[in-house]
């Protein structure tokens, strides 16, 4: 069965706006993260970023403790970072590249290029017990030197597609990018999932083309839905918009 991560970076991001630096504020992004659990999310996706601008340490450690599906920790590769995932253990961490000028994850993490630091990570996660996602575009070079790095998972990028779609474009040579990325991706034994841009009127066309996806981890079109009709009915709408997924891992 496709699952849902729910991201509640968008949450965090609002309670920051008010709150900043106060150690206390709403919304609350675990009381979210908990609604989210409720209406039948089947994980929780939080970035914690080197400049702390949304989710913040107390948040990674108190999602820890109450959520009861698994914690899925976006992250970059710094130090500091890597170090708290280990202390925290969530269930899986996804590794993803972060600029400090962008408003959210812009592209894909480059593997080919930093292949040594991103396989010592892995390895540092395997041993405390805890799995890797590399957040890569469907890039036939990427996917080749993540199944290098040690990571049990890719998480497609699927902004581009979305994009496309939005701009009033052919988005049929993004999908068949993102479909063979993922048939690659499992031929070198690679499990897959994918996220960026994607919205409950996007996926019924990718569900329909993309093969062995396992989890899609969805933020901010869920979120902005939420303001309107609250979390647990947005999440549900994505729910309903993934039922029935065949392409899945066989």
């Amino acid at each position: 069965m496709l699952q849902l991560g729910v991201n509640i970076d968008h949450v965090a991001t609002v309670r920051e706006a008010r709150y900043r630096g106060r150690g206390f504020g709403e919304p609350d992004p675990v009381e979210a993260a908990l609604a989210c659990e409720r209406a039948g999310a089947h994980g929780i996706t939080a970035h914690l970023r080197e400049d702390r601008r949304h989710i913040v340490d107390r948040d990674v450690v108190a999602l820890k403790e109450r959520i009861r599906t698994r914690l899925n920790l976006e992250m970059a590769v710094a130090p500091e970072i890597v170090a708290i995932a280990l202390r925290v253990k969530p269930g899986i961490v996804c590794l993803v590249p972060e600029r400090r000028q962008e408003v959210t994850t812009e592209g894909g993490l480059e593997v080919s290029g930093n292949l040594a630091r991103i396989r010592e990570v892995c390895q540092q996660m395997a041993a405390a017990g805890i799995e890797v996602s590399l957040f890569i575009s469907p890039d036939p070079a990427q996917i080749e030197a993540a199944a290098q790095t040690g990571a049990s998972f890719i998480e497609l990028h699927t902004g581009s597609y979305a994009d496309q779609l939005l701009e009033g474009h052919d988005a049929a040579p993004e999908l068949e990018r993102l479909r063979t990325g993922a048939v690659q991706a499992r031929q070198l034994g690679l499990r897959v999932n994918a996220g960026h841009g994607l919205t409950v009127a996007n996926l019924p066309r990718l569900l329909e083309v993309v093969p062995h996806l396992e989890e899609l981890n969805i933020g901010h079109s869920l979120v902005s839905r939420a303001v309107f009709v609250g979390l647990p009915r947005a999440v549900e709408e994505f729910l309903a918009v993934m039922r029935g997924y065949r392409l899945g891992p066989a």
